[in-house]
């Protein structure tokens, strides 16, 4: 019979002391979110429909192109998040390290795209 105490059996079987800040990101960014999302589709709403050149002309204004890469930014980095989650609850061993850095490449990726894509479409 061994004596541990419940310390030391649990010991190696809780959080990595990440969890918290997770959970902090993860609520910072849906705050953001709330509040962005709304401003969004109001900046964004009124060129929906329109020929190229007046959405390029409405992106030239600085307002709209920075509520939009800011909403694209937070809501990629919000994704990230939750896929991280997901692939950990479900996924385990080699596969769950792999595809956690596939999903951030992925989402890294697509947040750079976008933004690189609105500096074009705001710079013509």
């Amino acid at each position: 019979m061994a004596f541990l105490t419940d310390r030391k059996r649990a010991e190696g079987m809780g959080a990595t002391g990440t969890g918290t800040d997770h959970f902090w990101s993860m609520t910072k960014s849906s705050v953001a979110l709330l509040i962005l999302v709304p401003v969004f589709i109001f900046t964004v709403g009124p060129v929906i429909g329109s020929d190229y050149a007046a959405v390029v002309a409405y992106f030239s204004n600085p307002f709209p192109a920075f509520i939009t890469a800011l909403t694209l930014v937070v809501s990629l980095m919000h994704f990230n998040g939750g896929v991280q989650t997901l692939i950990e609850d479900y996924v385990h061993g080699l596969n769950r390290k792999i595809l956690i850095i596939v999903m951030t490449c992925v989402s890294y990726g697509l947040a750079a795209m976008a933004v690189f894509a609105l500096i074009r479409l705001t710079l013509q």
